[in-house]
């Protein structure tokens, strides 16, 4: 089995994306218990990083047939036929046990929330996202764990902290995967996938995306409304977030591939932006 079929099976990206966030949130509950213990740390990236692959080799195991119609997918290792479904099985298995056991062994909460995550977005989301654009807002509860699941592992209890962390990157998730629906809805319908609010490129999806962008203007807000993230982060938060809405109404305004194409970039520097400014405010404290 080579790297690149490896990789492509567990989403190597967004797998590392799901990491990072988890990685931030780790260190700013880490803050919050008073220490760093760096060992865990690095326990939580290497388990999250087998749990988020596992969850993402579940998945292509399950699209495998549906994956050879998209032009996106048709070269992933298991619809290009390079590796078989026992192959995956087995790696998907392992890798979900032992990132469960790692993310458990720092305390039962991370381990739960990891073992739910897996079910929710493998055997939950993927299924739904053939019935109805409403799998949009399942698949966005898993994709905003990481954040959670990196903090409880440091501060073992979830308070309002890690519930705003939640929160940002769940109302953040609609505008960031509508966007992408919007790019490649030709290639999603191939398959049966419905995933664009009214199910196609029209003024609802549209103003959906924008109305949920809109949201995020006063979410990404709370860190600094309950005190725990400072004036700059409200200020970073709160033009980064404008910057958002922008892309987001002129998808409004022209409901064209091209300026979905902008939002979707502009979704990729938001989070990540707005999760290390925070970051950066509790290491200044």
């Amino acid at each position: 089995m080579r790297w690149s079929d490896f990789s492509k099976l567990i989403k190597f990206r967004l797998t590392f994306l799901v990491v990072f966030s988890a990685s931030i949130s780790f260190l700013i509950g880490s803050k919050v218990n008073g220490e760093i213990v760096w060992k865990n740390w690095a326990l939580l990236i290497i388990g999250g990083f087998l749990v988020t692959g596992a969850a993402n080799g579940f998945n292509e195991i399950i699209e495998k047939d549906l994956d050879k119609l998209m032009l996106r997918t048709a070269d992933r290792p298991l619809p290009s036929g390079r590796m078989t479904n026992g192959q995956a099985l087995v790696l998907s298995l392992f890798m979900g046990i032992a990132g469960t056991y790692i993310l458990g062994h720092l305390n039962l909460t991370t381990g739960y929330l990891s073992v739910f995550s897996i079910f929710l977005y493998a055997f939950i989301y993927t299924p739904a996202k053939r019935k109805s654009p409403v799998a949009v807002f399942i698949g966005a509860i898993p994709g905003a764990l990481p954040p959670l699941i990196g903090y409880v592992a440091a501060h073992p209890k979830i308070d309002y902290i890690a519930l705003v962390l939640f929160g940002i990157q769940f109302v953040w998730q609609f505008p960031h995967f509508w966007a992408i629906a919007w790019v490649l809805d030709d290639d999603y319908k191939l398959a049966g996938f419905r995933l664009l609010p009214s199910g196609k490129r029209d003024a609802t999806s549209a103003a959906i995306t924008f109305l949920f962008t809109l949201i995020l203007v006063p979410v990404s807000l709370l860190p600094t409304y309950y005190n725990f993230g400072g004036l700059y982060v409200g200020a970073v938060s709160l033009l980064c977030s404008f910057a958002f809405l922008y892309f987001a109404f002129n998808l409004l305004l022209k409901q064209d591939i091209s300026s979905a194409k902008k939002l979707m970039y502009s979704s990729f520097f938001y989070l990540p932006i707005v999760q290390l400014a925070l970051l950066f405010d509790f290491v200044g404290k």
